[in-house]
């Protein structure tokens, strides 16, 4: 008996779903679990499935697929496909929910799962806590054999490819580079901006869940293959996207890797003045240029606690125009409810191509602001009280504070910059963010925070 189905932990979902090391954290028994309560809370329904190109994804599928059919569900099969593959053909294809079996930009050692509405929005956190409920009771329907559920493999990534290519005229052949670093979006990527009339070279973009070019990571110290071909081919941009292609990141003409904030702030900023204002949805930990842009344009910002799940609810429940995390995870409600590295990557390109712009040009006007991060050792037991303590005695420090938020963790907001001291989910630690306008001014944000923390945790 595997002992995670006799021990299981009261909380599997971290801020995009499942995920742990293979066979440790996340087994076939794991996930079988996992079929067979979706389908007792969709009562049998349709569910589509994807993996992305890890080694374990097929084990962990298979697994996936047979709790689903032992409850009655009928499985659409959808082999190695993005994540915002998948959550888009969940809607399409008329689906109860989708599921993909993926671990992100984890190293290959690590996998999870993901799950998606009908409508193509992941499951909000209440949601979440019900499949965990399903989990825990352990009162699973199986049904008889007459009943079971079948599978149909299924190949409809054109239908992805035709939507988010639609309507998208250039006015340049433009030269991209396209490293899917041997993930989910090997085939989709090359296939959608060649449709789109771009020249474009790949590298990485052989499905191997190795992942032996580059970490699934698009961090721009895993990129730099890519930011010397950009260079060296004279290409106009790069994009990578990481393992499930929920994710980007941006190479300027010049082979430099854009800053993540920078790209999110220019982004929101030339389409909130596309649309004539309009909400755009970000996290507590997106820098404050992103505030400043989409208000310099008549737009409204609204923060959320850390996670695409959120992102996602708040950019769904209040209609916003577009919502982004800067790690380079955006969503763009007009076409589905998922974050999406392609079309964020497409649209992003396509809005160089109305500005008549570079990357570099386009992301040039937003200001360059000092981020400081640290972290500090605090037992789980404790988190609680020592978040309560910091929120009476870290103010005192920084008397010029103008805000407080406590959508996730504690949020300051200073004249100058901002502190955010959030409580880790995974590990006994309070994680704390430092930005301010110098990088002088972050130092001493910095020092101060920290000196406060220090004595509160001792």
């Amino acid at each position: 008996m595997d002992p995670q189905r006799e021990n299981l932990p009261g909380r599997l979902f971290g801020t995009s779903g499942i995920r742990g090391l293979v066979n440790r954290e996340i087994t076939p028994f794991l996930t079988l679990d996992v079929g067979l309560s979706l389908a007792m809370r969709t009562r049998s329904g349709r569910i589509a499935v994807g993996t992305d190109t890890r080694i374990s994804g097929p084990m962990l599928a298979n697994a996936l697929v047979s709790g689903l059919i032992a409850g009655g569900c009928e499985v659409q099969e959808l082999g190695i496909v993005p994540t915002p593959v998948l959550a888009y053909l969940t809607r399409s294809l008329g689906a109860s929910a989708g599921v993909m079996v993926t671990a992100s930009h984890n190293p290959p050692e690590y996998n999870g799962i993901k799950l998606f509405n009908g409508n193509s929005m992941s499951f909000t956190v209440q949601q979440q806590f019900e499949i965990e409920k399903l989990l825990q009771e352990r009162n699973f329907v199986h049904e008889p054999w007459d009943k079971l559920g079948r599978t149909t493999v299924l190949a409809e990534t054109a239908r992805y490819i035709q939507e988010i290519a639609r309507n998208v005229n250039f006015r340049k052949h433009w030269r991209v580079v396209l490293d899917p670093g041997c993930g989910a979006t090997y085939d989709v990527a090359p296939r959608v901006f060649s449709q789109i009339g771009c020249k474009i070279n790949s590298m990485n973009a052989q499905p191997d869940g190795n992942f032996p070019g580059r970490s699934p990571e698009p961090s721009p110290e895993n990129i730099k293959d890519l930011c010397a071909f950009v260079r060296e081919s004279g290409a106009d941009v790069g994009f990578a996207y990481d393992g499930d292609g929920d994710r980007f990141t941006v190479v300027g003409e010049d082979g430099v890797a854009l800053s993540l904030d920078q790209v999110l702030a220019a982004y929101a900023m030339h389409l909130t003045k596309k649309k004539g204002g309009g909400l755009v949805v970000t996290t507590v930990e997106a820098s404050m240029m992103v505030e400043e842009a989409v208000r310099s344009v008549g737009g409204e910002i609204e923060r959320t606690a850390v996670g695409d799940v959120n992102v996602a609810a708040s950019v769904h429940d209040h209609k916003a125009i577009f919502g982004g995390e800067p790690c380079g995870a955006w969503i763009h409600p007009e076409q589905h409810f998922a974050p999406d590295g392609i079309l964020s990557s497409l649209l992003f390109l396509k809005a160089l191509d109305d500005m008549r712009l570079s990357a570099s040009e386009f992301v040039g006007s937003m200001p360059r602001y000092a981020t400081i991060r640290g972290k500090f050792n605090c037992p789980n037991e404790r988190k609680t009280d020592v978040m309560t303590r910091i929120a009476k005695l870290l103010p005192p420090s920084f008397p010029g504070i103008l805000g407080e938020e406590s959508t996730d963790g504690l949020r300051f907001v200073l004249e100058e910059g901002w502190i955010l001291v959030r409580p880790s989910g995974t590990e006994p630690l309070l994680r704390m963010t430092v930005e301010a306008k110098t990088a002088s001014i972050a130092k001493e944000i910095y020092r101060l925070a920290n000196k406060v923390i220090g004595e509160i945790i001792q």
